[in-house]
């Protein structure tokens, strides 16, 4: 019978770099997270959502939350949609991707951001 011994410590610790290393590589590719007042700050350009005509005869009004990820230029590359009427979030989304944002920076260079915006629709 043959027994085979593995070295415990040796693959631990390499599994252990490589998932730290992993790690570290994905923090890296994460956007920076802003508060709503830091986007408000530095949005340079805002564009104000249409409001839906059947939202007006429905008399449809509220908040709709977005999260946008604002690019290393400050242009909006994606909208989600957090919260609100789905008749109200088209047109937000629509509006908050010709938005423009002073770039934000870590570390002393221009990176990627997640912006939290709300748009408030009311008669």
């Amino acid at each position: 019978m043959t027994t085979y011994v593995l070295n415990p410590p040796r693959r631990c610790s390499s599994l252990w770099l490589a998932l730290a290393l992993a790690a570290v590589c994905y923090a890296q590719d994460q956007p920076k997270k802003v508060t709503k007042t830091e986007a408000l700050n530095a949005a340079t350009t805002k564009v104000q959502p249409d409001y839906p005509a059947i939202a007006k005869q429905l008399k449809i009004e509220g908040a709709v939350e977005l999260e946008a990820v604002v690019s290393e230029s400050g242009t909006v590359e994606k909208v989600n949609i957090v919260s609100g009427n789905p008749v109200l979030t088209r047109p937000a989304v629509d509006a908050l991707k010709k938005w423009k944002f002073a770039p934000f920076t870590a570390d002393g260079k221009t990176v990627k951001a997640v912006v939290p915006v709300s748009l408030h629709f009311k008669m």
